[in-house]
């Protein structure tokens, strides 16, 4: 889809934009292939350039401080998307009444938080009056559209890789995107899961909502979305984009893409620097990473490499970690965001032939 057949979309982080909460906006303002975005709504970085913020370079994403300056300056705006995802899901008071401003102008709203703007009657109303379209991601699926588990993904004949972290809010999904490109520039059809509300607004058509599945459900949602893209697409490689991380105790994760999706490799993203669950030193250390590679390994699945999160790095640390990690773990070890994740492609290539 060309840059100029997407809807333009504004993204809103008013004064979460360089923290790990808007993790949603990040992921857009570095590539989306369902929207345009053409400015953020963030009142704390109004005048700067949203990927400087992001991540120090500049795409040409301008801050706005309202509503009102993005419309004046920017024309014909389709869609607003909530850039956030906060504790628990919930909707940032202050947000409501830019979202009130957003129907009033007639622009739709996208919304990835546990908390639906369609059980927010004053919302509801609006979006009515002014015949405003209000797009909650993670609204449940119905029970009868969801799917059970049944063995199907063992007919699936291409090599699964999950992308799995140590901790939340490290760049998996990011990881993922990247590997998927650099497979795609090197001739290897490769297809990714979306397993998160954000990989949705990315333009991800194989996937569903993790968080927002019944429990029961979310082994046979994984399967049915890797068959499906097994499927229509006849890729070389799946990727699946990994949720929380497997020990983390707010919301541990990712033994069902090892079992239920049968992902047999596994990229490991990890920060060196990170030493307790999402930096909460009540919720307990993070392992060493070998702990975790080796607790990947009971589970039946192998790291065929790491990839580091450089939170509080600087680039010399990075690097440093970088070296150190390799030579431990005798395994290529990724900075994704310093220099892509093409040291990668000539194992996959391998492992593509080796599986055939």
């Amino acid at each position: 889809m060309e840059a100029n057949s997407k809807p333009k979309a504004i993204i809103l982080t008013d004064g979460l934009l360089h923290t790990s909460d808007a993790k949603t906006a990040h992921g857009l303002i570095r590539g989306t292939d369902r929207f345009e975005i053409v400015a953020v709504i963030d009142g704390i970085h109004h005048g700067k350039d949203a990927g400087v913020i992001v991540d120090g370079i500049n795409r040409h994403i301008p801050i706005f401080a309202d509503i009102k300056e993005a419309m004046e300056k920017i024309a014909n705006i389709e869609y607003c998307v909530i850039g956030v995802a906060t504790v628990g899901g919930i909707m940032p008071e202050h947000f409501i009444p830019i979202i009130e401003s957003c129907i009033i102008n007639k622009i739709n709203i996208v919304n990835g938080l546990h908390h639906l703007l369609q059980e927010i009657p004053q919302i509801v109303a609006l979006a009515n009056q002014y015949n405003v379209n209000l797009i909650d991601v993670r609204k449940p699926k119905d029970k009868k559209d969801l799917h059970f588990w049944n063995a199907s993904i063992y007919k699936v004949k291409v090599p699964i890789i999950a992308v799995v972290g140590t901790d939340c809010a490290l760049g998996k999904r990011t990881t993922a995107r990247l590997v998927k490109q650099a497979c795609l520039d090197n001739k290897i059809q490769a297809q990714m899961i979306y397993t998160g509300q954000t990989g949705w607004m990315q333009g991800g058509k194989y996937g569903f909502i993790f968080d927002s599945t019944l429990n029961d459900f979310i082994s046979g949602e994984l399967e049915h979305a890797i068959v499906t893209c097994y499927q229509e697409t006849n890729p070389d490689i799946i990727l699946l984009e990994g949720q929380a991380s497997l020990r983390n105790p707010s919301g541990p994760c990712g033994s069902e893409f090892l079992i239920s999706g049968n992902a047999k490799h596994v990229i490991l993203v990890h920060a060196p620097k990170r030493k307790h669950y999402d930096h909460m030193q009540e919720w307990g250390e993070i392992p060493p990473i070998k702990d975790e590679i080796e607790l990947i390994r009971l589970y039946g699945s192998k790291v065929i490499a790491v990839a580091l999160n450089t939170e509080d790095c600087t680039d010399t640390e990075a690097l440093a970690f970088q070296t150190s990690f390799e030579k431990e773990l005798s395994l290529p070890v990724l900075l994704p965001l310093q220099q892509g994740v093409s040291k990668i492609i000539p194992f996959i290539h391998t492992l593509i032939r080796t599986e055939q």
